[in-house]
């Protein structure tokens, strides 16, 4: 069984679920997960977990991540981008108004926190049900706004009605709301007309392997080669290595006094640490108490 991460390519057309699918096929593995859902004609990194490394699916949905996006201005959709049906369509007059020190400023007047309303076609649930399920069946539900934030927004291209531009944004953002939302803001309405999800936290499109690659990696035996392992995603973190007494302790996933962290090593409160036996054995994540002197388990790998 493999145990780690691998940075993937989705390619257009598949679904997150889809990737992981295939990915159980060809790696004779059923213990797979992905960090992070993808639309379908959305592309780009995709990091999929295996094994213990699926103990990481839940941690890893908390990183940054940076998309390059194409923003269509002058028309609106129920889905928020240009697959969906259209809802309105901007006079020409409206568009000609357009400039593009004003687009330009409206779209970096994003930057920053904003409360965002998600898309009905989006897996959150409410009342149990699927927003995309309701949107399908032609119902609309109010939905909250949330709190997300806009950490770097760079506009790379500007050929009007069409701006592409670049984002990193915190979990929780919908791109297609964003591209919705400046288009609102502008008054002439606004559709996503491509993405391409270009990083998540460590792991970069310049690494990332198409299905095609893995299969080919697979014929030729190689698959380990390119599967991570789980403690190279907590590189910030200190590591520490456990004295010998504190094995049991360790394998038993409890928690560790201060006197048996080796080196003795000086920690502050609520550190995280990468916590390894004597002989260099990763264990899990842990978070050290400074009020109990002790270090608690957070997520355990093995």
């Amino acid at each position: 069984m493999y145990n780690g991460i691998m940075n993937v390519y989705k390619e257009a057309g598949f679904s997150s679920h889809d990737v992981v699918a295939k990915l159980r096929g060809i790696c004779k593995q059923k213990k797979i997960g992905h960090t992070g859902t993808l639309d379908p004609e959305a592309v780009g990194v995709l990091p999929v977990c295996f094994g213990s490394g699926t103990k990481l699916c839940d941690m890893l949905t908390d990183w940054d991540k940076e998309y390059i996006a194409t923003l269509r201005l002058g028309v609106a959709t129920d889905t928020q981008d240009l697959t969906g049906r259209v809802l309105f369509h901007a006079e020409e007059e409206a568009l000609a108004s357009l400039t593009e020190e004003k687009v330009r400023e409206c779209i970096l007047s994003f930057f920053g926190d904003y409360e965002q309303i998600p898309p009905m076609y989006s897996a959150l649930k409410v009342n149990g049900k699927k927003l995309y399920e309701l949107a399908r069946a032609g119902k609309e539900v109010e939905r909250s706004p949330r709190m997300v934030q806009i950490r770097e927004l760079e506009i790379l291209e500007m050929n009007l009605p069409v701006v592409r531009f670049r984002v990193v944004c915190s979990k929780g953002t919908y791109i297609r709301t964003l591209c919705h939302d400046i288009g609102e803001q502008l008054g002439c309405g606004g559709a996503m007309a491509s993405l391409t999800r270009s990083r998540v936290g460590i792991f970069g499109m310049e690494d990332a392997l198409r299905l095609s690659d893995i299969e080919k990696l697979r014929d030729e035996d190689k698959i380990s080669s390119v599967i991570i392992p789980p403690d190279a995603v907590f590189e910030s973190c200190r590591e520490v290595k456990v004295m010998p007494e504190a094995r049991r302790l360790l394998e038993n996933g409890n928690k560790i006094p201060a006197g048996m962290l080796g080196g003795h090593v000086s920690l502050q409160e609520k550190e995280r640490l990468r916590m390894y036996d004597e002989a260099g054995r990763f264990y899990g994540i842990y978070e050290y108490n400074a009020g109990a002197k002790e270090a608690r388990p957070v997520k355990m790998f093995l």
